[in-house]
């Protein structure tokens, strides 16, 4: 001060040496103000490389500099349901861009007034401002002033942005001459191609607000749990005064310090005439009010964690978002990307409700549970499911693993399937035109030989006995039928090798299963027993090929993309196809509908017409069971992700619950049944087509039952008898019979013996001996063609004579 006795110091003389100024320059950039780009430049002519006039630097610095167009912001990237629902966020920096009129004026006034009051009337560069900051700032030797205006600070956190490793930003903040001339480059470029608005605007959407919250949006919803829309002075103030010193003005750390800075926000306001002194007055005697909103960062937090997992590993992995595993990377975390997936939050709910009841997360049998929907004839994954929290694996009741997918999904290397993968072989033989009443015998153990994989190579193992276990047993002949009913293996090994192990290999190839490590399929006899690791969303996709009538669909989880501008971005598809007949696909629904009824799994039917197949692993080692209707597939997993083999199912004791023994049906299948019936609730039920009638060439394939003898029975006695062995009843006219009574079973066809379930007896009840006097007289019999019809008022027949009775 003048005051003080002391002359004040001339820094730049014309004496001044050229490592002085450079000295110089390097003080007052530490300072951050603009006073050390304004020094810079008049540097300009003597910083240059030798050779280089005056004339060529002014030259080089007017000219736009290289890359401006590209330069953006990082943005943070959204995961949508199907319905639009948030399902998580990722962002480098939590971040939401948006236009100019979804800023309240009140904020626009208040940042312009603190830190940029004449931004609207001068250039790239304050000189005004500047010199006065910089006299300020020289006479104290601390920063009172702020030199840089609103356009350079844009530039300065434009360029710090796009750094993205350590070394790239400590280059976009080091204190040097070549930067400060690089970004007043960039403030000019940009004042001369963009309006003051858009400065202004883009500068409020990259300022940092503290507390993690970049741009005015993002910093509006988390301090306030409003749009920067709805913001009103007292907000806007405070927002405004963070700018400067983000950290130290902290709201949520620092209340007190943020409070005085929107006091002197107010007051600069109202200095300038752009607030009423009396409402400042009275918001400075408020406290700063904060309704604090946090955003998580990730799938953590999600409602669909392993799901957006896997969201997150496809944008990382496919090279439709990018050439590189970096540039992917870029594109989710700084990208604002807007993604639509296929996820439906009732099902996924429902499946989540349904794993957790049955196999909790923190159980002491240390079991887990994985689920997997995906829509028939279009491969959308509906709904992901793992037993587990996302997190530290080390931690009880966490994992990274997503068992629900592949490893390159998940890191799971999958789970042997089991029994689930008998339809693959039952299709094959479908598909080769075999009838439902094919017969086969199926011995108690069976030796693998005589197989050959596709390379027509001898695979099996003739010391090998393989039996009969978990789900079904054998030693007598079984059809296409009952043996899929009861899931007995050494049928399905005689199938599978009068098939063809090749041709059941490629079935299950061509309904899209493959290992979950991403290898092909392993071709050994043991294969229809399900001996291949895989994932239950493969399962649930091949078991949906079966649902759409043949069409098979990878599944997907995100149906649409687009960028911060709105630009779509391409997706990977589903690539539909037919990877099986119509026909073929019906007859395997209609076996496997008698799962639900009368087979492994029976009891655990939906309400609605559904088919699947229970899956029990070697050793209770691992549990399945997959299932679907025309609407929806769905395949769960129950093991132990320890290792099945080393801590196998028996004895298990699951909230208060004890099983012997886990297969398919105790506890896959409860979880299927109630998942599906969740997810399907409130939806039309769609029927499944009837399979064409050849496959019904050597009968419906059930057991046969015997046909008992009901002539001379009273009618209702003998429609009790026929009932009561699974058969139905039809009607002819009344016959005249001197051996049965009358109103007695005269006639039955076929006769008794032996027949399948479900087989129509004919019937014809006794008129009594004929009457010898009547025209057409004789024995009984002679002539059927004469004999008379059927009362239809007889009240003790059914209303409709000819029409068949019974299920």
């Amino acid at each position: 001060m003048s005051g003080s006795g002391h002359r004040r110091r001339r820094w730049l003389t014309g004496a001044t040496t050229r490592a002085e100024k450079l000295r110089a320059v390097r003080g007052l950039a530490s300072l951050g103000g603009l006073a050390g780009v304004l020094v810079a430049l008049m540097l300009i002519p003597t910083a240059c490389t030798a050779g280089v006039g005056a004339r060529d630097a002014a030259r080089w610095f007017q000219t736009p500099p290289d890359g401006l167009e590209s330069l953006g912001v990082p943005q943070r990237s959204t995961i949508l349901a199907a319905d639009g629902s948030k399902i998580a966020t990722f962002f480098y920096q939590n971040r939401v861009d948006v236009e100019l009129d979804a800023i309240a004026p009140a904020v626009r006034q208040a940042v312009v007034a603190i830190e940029d009051s004449r931004f609207y009337e001068h250039g790239a560069l304050d000189t005004e401002g500047t010199l006065r900051a910089l006299a300020t700032n020289l006479s104290s030797g601390d920063v009172e002033q702020g030199g840089s205006g609103i356009t350079q600070q844009y530039v300065k956190n434009l360029l710090l942005v796009q750094a993205e490793s350590d070394a790239e930003r400590q280059a976009a903040t080091e204190v040097t001459v070549a930067r400060k001339i690089r970004e007043l480059r960039y403030a000019v470029a940009i004042e001369e191609k963009l309006p003051k608005d858009e400065i202004l605007r883009r500068y409020l959407n990259i300022a940092y607000f503290g507390d993690g919250a970049y741009g005015i949006e993002a910093a509006s919803r988390h301090y306030f749990s409003k749009h920067a829309s709805q913001l009103d002075l007292a907000e806007a103030a405070l927002l405004a005064g963070v700018i400067r010193y983000p950290h130290a003005y902290n709201p949520v750390e620092n209340p007190e310090m943020a409070r005085e800075r929107r006091d002197v926000v107010l007051d600069r306001m109202v200095e300038l005439g752009w607030a009423d002194p009396a409402r400042a007055e009275r918001i400075k005697g408020r406290s700063i009010g904060l309704d604090l909103e946090e955003v998580d960062n990730g799938c953590v937090t999600s409602d669909a964690p392993f799901f957006c997992d896997y969201v997150q590993r496809e944008i990382l992995t496919d090279k439709a978002f990018g050439e590189t595993a970096k540039d992917r990377e870029r594109l989710l975390k700084r990208g604002g990307l807007t993604i639509r997936t296929t996820l439906d939050p009732k099902a996924q709910r429902a499946a989540q409700r349904a794993v957790e009841k049955f196999v909790p997360p923190k159980n002491d049998a240390h079991l887990a549970a994985a689920e997997a929907m995906v829509e028939p004839g279009t491969g959308q994954i509906k709904a992901m499911v793992v037993g587990r929290e996302l997190g530290d694996g080390t931690e009880r009741g966490k994992t990274w693993i997503n068992f629900a997918a592949d490893a390159s999904h998940g890191s799971s290397i999958g789970m042997q399937a089991g029994s689930t993968f008998k339809p693959f072989t039952l299709a094959a033989a479908l598909d080769e035109g075999m009838p439902f009443g094919t017969r086969l015998m199926a011995p108690r153990t069976y030796t693998p030989t005589g197989f050959r994989n596709c390379d027509g190579e001898r695979v099996g193992d003739p010391n090998a006995r393989l039996r009969n276990s978990g789900d079904g047993t054998g030693g007598r002949e079984f059809s296409l039928v009952t043996g899929t009913r009861n899931s007995v293996n050494t049928f399905f090994l005689a199938l599978e090798k009068e098939v063809g192990l090749c041709d059941t290999v490629e079935m299950a190839e061509e309904l899209g299963m493959k290992q979950a490590g991403g290898d092909p399929l392993e071709q050994y006899p043991s294969f229809t027993l399900g001996s291949n690791p895989v994932s239950p969303l493969r399962l649930a996709a091949a078991y949906a090929a079966f649902g759409a009538r043949g069409e098979y669909c990878e599944p997907i989880a995100i149906t649409r993309v687009t960028d911060a501008s709105g630009k779509k971005l391409k997706v990977p598809g589903a690539d539909c196809r037919e990877a099986l007949d119509e026909g073929v696909a019906d007859a395997v629904s209609h076996i496997l509908r008698g799962v639900l009824t009368e087979g492994t799994a029976a009891g655990r039917g939906i309400g609605r017409p559904a088919a699947g197949k229970t899956g029990t692993v070697d050793d209770f080692s691992a549990a399945w069971f997959a299932g679907y209707t025309p609407d929806l597939a769905s395949a769960v997993w129950v093991g132990d992700p320890r290792g099945g083999y080393e801590y196998p199912m028996e004895s298990v004791c699951l909230e208060g619950r004890c099983y012997g023994a886990v297969y398919g049906a105790t506890l896959p299948a409860p979880i299927w049944q109630q998942s599906m019936r969740g997810a399907l609730q409130g939806t039309e039920e769609t029927p499944f087509q009837r399979p064409p009638g050849h496959f019904f060439s050597k009968g419906s394939g059930l057991d046969r039952v015997d046909v008992p003898d009901v002539r001379g029975m009273e009618l209702g006695d003998a429609l009790d008898r026929l009932r009561e062995a699974g058969l139905k009843v039809s009607f002819g006219d009344r016959m005249p019979s001197a051996r049965f009574p009358r109103g007695t079973i005269a006639e039955m066809s076929p006769g008794p013996g032996s027949a399948e379930p479900g087989t129509t007896i004919h019937l014809r009840v006794s008129d009594g001996p004929e009457d010898e006097d009547e025209p057409g007289g004789g024995d009984p019999g002679d002539d059927p063609g004469d004999e008379p019809t059927f009362p239809p008022d007889d009240p003790t027949l059914p209303p409709d004579p000819n029409g068949p009775i019974g299920d």
